[in-house]
């Protein structure tokens, strides 16, 4: 089968975090546990070479916020949970620790969002008491410094704040977390109009229960799918499933109106023996497949229309992160800059099980594609829809004809003879209809999914002479 042309990995990926407007978001953390990371002013070179436009730090370190001014890089800053105490008991606290460190940095650094904490419900220090009344300070000391209309305030959680999680349908929260701290913090997060910050890793999942979970199902591969017994709804990776158990958890306590961001999620690139599915393509797939869901523009099963916002985890390997071998390589780049690995991110034709290189240069140029196609880069804000070779045949061919048929769209070029039939291919064809569609709805949120079998690029597809309409 021909193929588009084959981008440097990261280009193409951090070229797609371009937010645009019927689609998700994708940020990267920046974390720097670390004592062999490139200095802040060359890392916010890498974030602009690679189109990196959204950024998580786990500090308010000067330096880094300093290095990020007039990057117009969006930056979430983080308050430490050792000081959750001090910020819950003195307002003159947070004002004084919202001055010193955003305040004096804003707007030059796009600061906008503060978490306060970082999965304090785990922390074995028990601040859970202290999170809530933090949070309220410091959005209190943002009002002080009118920041709060541009600043918002969250709290990330993990995913052991559940007290069930399968089936989806039956998420719910901890019990003792309910009252004391998680209607609180919702009921805050509704009245600022902010979002909850979750951490979600179905590598743990997976690693836990890798006799019960299939790997295509937690790599966003083509797998049957699950459905959920109390619902109804399908289900074709664990991502969605344990997202969607966190919005029926809201919903039981009277919080589905809050919106949630996905502030952690990745695959390691190596891990210990006893860790199942850790490696260098099964982390090339995740992240892959997870950039192209989110890029969809779909929601879960469960708030399809909610587009999906992740940051995944996380831009360097950090070498002194303590636990086992999978924490110091979640990083997709080496700290020399170099990506860990070639990931899907690089290929617009879906080939998400390709075998990763290591150490592949970032310095990486786009080159020709085979099969005759090439790529040739997007203007400014438009888009395409292309098929993803991995959906099968099956499910490429019945997205054909329904684009075809009830669709609307226009597959008079790809009829024989006409001038889109060649290279007559099922992945040719199917990219030209999904395209055409995807553009005579006007690009809209969910238009170009066809239940897994295509995805969003920015790069302008072309197989043989065949040129794809941007609209109609």
């Amino acid at each position: 089968m021909a193929t588009l042309a084959a981008f440097s990995s990261f280009f193409f990926f951090f070229l797609v975090t371009f937010a645009f407007a019927d689609t998700g978001k994708v940020g990267i953390n920046y974390g720097r546990v670390a004592n062999n990371l490139p200095s802040p002013e060359k890392v916010v070179e890498l974030l602009k070479s690679q189109r990196i436009d959204r950024v998580k730090t786990y500090d308010t370190d000067s330096a880094v916020l300093a290095a990020l001014a007039n990057s117009d890089i969006s930056v979430v800053v983080a308050f430490p949970n050792e000081e959750l105490s001090k910020a819950a008991a003195d307002q003159s606290f947070t004002d004084n620790w919202v001055q010193a460190n955003i305040s004096k940095y804003y707007p030059a650094t796009k600061i906008e969002a503060v978490a306060v904490g970082n999965e304090v419900f785990a922390d074995p220090k028990n601040t859970t008491p202290f999170l809530v009344p933090a949070m309220k300070n410091v959005y209190n000391s943002l009002v002080k410094y009118k920041l709060d209309s541009n600043v918002k305030v969250s709290s990330p959680i993990a995913l052991g704040a559940l007290q069930n999680s399968y089936p989806p349908s039956s998420g719910s929260f901890k019990s003792d977390l309910i009252e004391p701290a998680l209607k609180p913090m919702l009921e805050f997060l509704r009245k600022t109009s902010s979002y909850l910050m979750v951490n979600a890793y179905p590598f743990f999942a997976y690693s836990a229960n890798a006799d019960k979970i299939s790997l295509d199902y937690a790599l966003f591969r083509d797998n049957p799918g699950q459905v959920d017994s109390g619902n109804g709804l399908k289900y074709t990776n664990l991502f969605d499933a344990q997202l969607d158990a966190v919005f029926a958890a809201m919903s039981a306590i009277s919080y589905n109106d809050v919106k949630v961001v996905v502030t952690e999620t990745g695959w390691p690139s190596v891990g210990d023996e006893n860790e199942a599915g850790a490696g260098a393509a099964n982390a090339a797939a995740y992240n892959g497949n997870l950039v192209r869901r989110v890029l969809s523009g779909s929601g879960t099963p469960l708030r399809p229309k909610d587009p999906l916002n992740v940051y995944l985890f996380a831009l360097f390997n950090e070498n002194q992160k303590p636990g086992p071998t999978s924490e110091r390589n979640y990083g997709l780049f080496y700290p020399n800059e170099q990506t860990v690995y070639d990931s899907p991110f690089v290929s617009t034709s879906g080939n998400s099980s390709s075998t990763p290189a290591a150490n592949k240069s970032k310095t990486q140029v786009p080159v020709s594609g085979g099969g005759g196609g090439d790529v040739s880069p997007s203007a400014a804000g438009q888009t395409w829809c292309v098929a993803n070779a991995n959906a099968g045949e099956k499910k490429l061919q019945a997205a054909i004809d329904y684009a075809c048929g009830e669709g609307g769209a226009d597959c008079r070029p790809i009829q024989e003879g006409a001038t889109c039939y060649d290279p007559n291919t099922l992945e040719a064809h199917a990219s030209y209809a999904f395209n055409s569609y995807y553009q005579k709805q006007v690009r809209k949120a969910g238009s170009c999914d066809f239940g897994g079998a295509a995805y969003v690029v920015t790069q302008a597809p072309k197989y043989g002479k065949c040129q794809f309409p941007t609209g109609y």
